[in-house]
């Protein structure tokens, strides 16, 4: 028998550099009750211990951070208030752990009020397929610019059935910075 506290437990997700400092955006469902996080950079071979600079229940957002000891490339973050219905998105992240992988799809509606129990209602609603690992990571429209955060699907089998959401990135700016 194995005593409780001896269990270990692994999560998964997705995020992405904002700062060439190593400030990084994610879900905060990603990292809570976390006693240590790693973050693989795409073409790097490291490692890197990540500390959480803060984070936001109701958005369900975290900021952390890794000391790379050289500049990062940050992602170019897009206006999510002028996306429309019918443009194209693009989900990046790590589904069920297989690392860059990128799903192709459209905005499907905006606004969506999908959670009663959440604070913050108005996602991005995307048939771009995103799974279990995906949380976290940019949705992206064809320029390659930031338009919301990849948080949640709605699911009767626990994979994606082209029902996604992210978060805005007008919002995913304000809760950065306040962070």
């Amino acid at each position: 028998i194995v005593p409780p506290q001896a269990l270990r437990r692994e999560a998964s997700g997705t995020g992405f550099v904002v700062d060439r400092n190593g400030y990084i955006v994610t879900n905060n469902h990603v990292v809570e009750n976390a006693d240590r996080i790693t973050v693989k950079l795409q073409g790097d071979p490291t490692e890197y211990r990540a500390k959480v600079i803060g984070t936001d229940v109701e958005s369900d957002l975290a900021v952390i951070k890794i000391d790379a000891h050289h500049p990062l490339q940050a992602v170019t973050i897009g206006n999510s208030d002028a996306v429309q219905v019918g443009d194209w998105a693009v989900a990046i992240g790590s589904p069920f752990t297989l690392e860059e992988s990128v799903t192709l799809g459209i905005v499907s509606a905006l606004g969506r009020d999908i959670d009663p129990t959440r604070g913050f209602q108005d996602f991005i609603q995307t048939d771009a397929a995103i799974n279990p690992g995906n949380s976290g990571g940019p949705l992206v429209n064809i320029r390659g610019e930031v338009i919301g955060v990849n948080t949640m699907i709605a699911t009767s089998r626990g994979g994606s059935e082209g029902v996604g959401f992210a978060l805005p990135s007008t919002m995913v700016v304000r809760v950065y910075n306040d962070i």
